[in-house]
């Protein structure tokens, strides 16, 4: 299992519609609206066959009302 987290900019005014329709790609678990450059945060998971580039550019980046996204791979999980 991969976690990725995707920083996503939104056209001005979509950050809830975007938000409501990526809660129910199966592969993300959490959405959180943001301060700063970007407007949500996701959280996701991936097996380990999916291809991260594809995910994002096919199911984030696809979302109507997405600008620009920012992908973040993690390694390890501290807890």
């Amino acid at each position: 299992m991969q976690t990725i987290f995707v920083m996503v900019k939104c056209e001005l005014g979509k950050a809830y519609e975007v938000a409501d329709d990526a809660v129910n790609i199966e592969q993300v678990s959490e959405v959180y609206s943001t301060s700063g450059q970007y407007d949500l945060l996701m959280k996701c998971y991936l097996d380990g066959k999916t291809d991260i580039g594809h995910f994002v550019t096919s199911n984030i980046q696809t979302l109507r009302g997405v600008k620009d996204t920012f992908t973040l791979i993690t390694f390890k999980a501290f807890s």
